[in-house]
């Protein structure tokens, strides 16, 4: 089960969730950026799985700069991308300090908006390998109007890029994740793209009954710890 620190990001705590493997280490480590219901039953499972497939796990609260807002949309617009570029850095100084981590294997993932931050995480922070993108929507505009989008910092990722995709998804559309796959191709970054028919939207969250697709999110977890252990070890 995952544990909660706290660190202090721009003046603001920020817990962060944690689980980790048995084991000295030292571990690679996979930073989950969370999606929309932030850290939840969903983020806390993708945590144990990640440290039960051996590797410290960490995930940022990204909303901590503000009380919890209940309603989506406005949630949502109250992050700001160079926050959020800080909260990843914070969160990879304190898990190297706290835990066995080997800082050459680092990846970073996530779902939904997510993987929208992941992707910025990416393009932001040059330690990263290996990016794990579960539907990331927005990608092409910038959170805060004062930085590069995700989709404009793709010449600077330094790995792989899996992304995982439902073609009933409408944010990103089909067409959103074929000019990504295309932008990746053109820069030369090693890509490998999964579309699932029939599956929509967060189609891996078990708590969203009527978009979770069983089959989809248990093949796309499949994959993902397989691309994980191809490039992490």
């Amino acid at each position: 089960m995952a544990r909660t620190d706290t660190v202090e990001v721009g003046g603001s705590e920020m817990r962060i969730w944690i689980a980790a493997p048995e084991g000295d280490g030292p571990h690679p480590a996979v930073v989950l950026m969370c999606h929309i219901g932030g850290l939840d039953n969903f983020t806390e499972d993708r945590l144990d799985r990640l440290a039960a497939a051996g590797y410290v796990a960490a995930a940022p609260d990204k909303f901590h700069y503000n009380p919890w807002i209940e309603e989506r949309n406005e949630r949502r617009a109250s992050l700001r991308d160079k926050r959020i570029v800080a909260d990843i850095e914070a969160t990879l100084a304190h898990i190297e300090g706290v835990e066995s981590v080997d800082g050459t294997r680092l990846a970073i993932m996530g779902h939904c908006m997510g993987g929208r931050t992941a992707m910025l995480g990416a393009g932001s922070i040059p330690r990263f390998g290996p990016l794990v993108d579960y539907y990331g929507g927005n990608t092409m505009v910038s959170w805060g109007g004062d930085g590069p989008t995700p989709f404009e910092l793709i010449p600077k990722l330094k790995g792989p890029v899996l992304g995982l995709f439902g073609l009933l998804d409408q944010n990103p559309s089909p067409d959103d994740v074929d000019k990504t796959e295309e932008e990746l191709k053109r820069h030369g970054i090693a890509c490998e793209f999964h579309r699932y028919e029939g599956a929509n939207h967060a189609f891996q969250n078990f708590d969203s009954a009527e978009r979770h697709h069983p089959e989809a999110a248990a093949d796309a977890w499949d994959k993902t710890l397989r691309f994980l252990a191809d490039n992490l070890g």
